[in-house]
């Protein structure tokens, strides 16, 4: 999957929302949930805006080198803003969103092929404690990383590189995050899962570029879930060799795959 297709794919799955009265609910709930926590945070945030720019760069004497400064504090700005939004979205997913989102996934999956394919005889709670250990490492650890890159990118000579670097880490991983809704309800292996992710890299970075625009990225966050779950039923799953489902033993025994196997 390119990387224009990644894009085509996200705008897809909010236009298919809009059709649909609950998914248009479950995307405004998130959405609502995240502009909120992200507008308490990006305040918070530039609350100690100056003097975040004071430790990079302090305001120069010279009138000559001060425009530059000011550029400087406007892209500090808009960095701060899009890293409230990642927070807030962090935060978010923590509390409720992966419930949210696996709904969201359920109903899309449902419209398109008329059910939804999950292990048989599980347990709700087993299989939903099961998808919230999914989510863990699956979104912060790769999140934190990058913004720490992003941090470190801007006082040691690589900056400008590790600058670039920390964004693309984040939206790959974003974008997987969505992508991978639908093949760990499933329960296939995590290798499997990971193989996936590896081999359309370029379409992740495509999907999760909206994820850069602050404003934008808090809508489109909020639907991606849809359009990561109809790139899967028609395209992903084909580039994965058939998995049967696992079933729930008689004995209460669970066959939840554990990562890395």
């Amino acid at each position: 999957m390119g990387f224009f297709q990644g894009i085509r794919y996200q705008f897809k799955g909010l236009f298919f929302s809009l059709k649909s009265p609950k998914l248009l609910l479950l995307g405004t709930v998130r959405f609502v949930a995240v502009l909120i926590l992200t507008i308490i945070s990006a305040s918070l945030i530039l609350v100690y805006h100056q003097q975040i720019l004071n430790l990079i760069w302090t305001r120069p004497e010279s009138h000559w080198v001060l425009w530059i400064w000011h550029v400087v504090s406007w892209l500090l700005s808009f960095l701060l803003v899009g890293a409230s939004a990642i927070l807030s979205y962090l935060l978010a997913q923590i509390l409720f969103s992966v419930v949210i989102m696996d709904i969201m996934s359920r109903v899309t999956e449902k419209k398109v092929s008329g059910g939804v394919e999950e292990p048989r005889g599980l347990p709700f709670f087993t299989l939903f404690a099961y998808l919230v250990r999914q989510e863990i490492p699956r979104t912060t650890i790769p999140v934190l990383i990058s913004l720490v890159l992003m941090v470190v990118g801007w006082i040691i000579p690589l900056g400008p590189i590790l600058v670039v670097l920390s964004p693309l880490v984040a939206i790959v991983f974003l974008s997987w995050d969505n992508t991978d809704l639908v093949p760990a309800r499933r329960m296939l292996p995590f290798r499997e899962r990971f193989r996936l992710l590896l081999k359309s890299l370029s379409f992740h970075v495509g999907f999760g570029l909206p994820f850069l625009i602050p404003g934008l990225n808090i809508l489109i966050l909020s639907f991606a879930p849809v359009g990561a779950t109809l790139y899967y039923i028609e395209k992903a799953a084909s580039n994965l060799a058939p998995t049967p489902l696992p079933k729930h033993g008689s004995q209460g025994s669970s066959d939840i795959p554990k990562e890395g196997t």
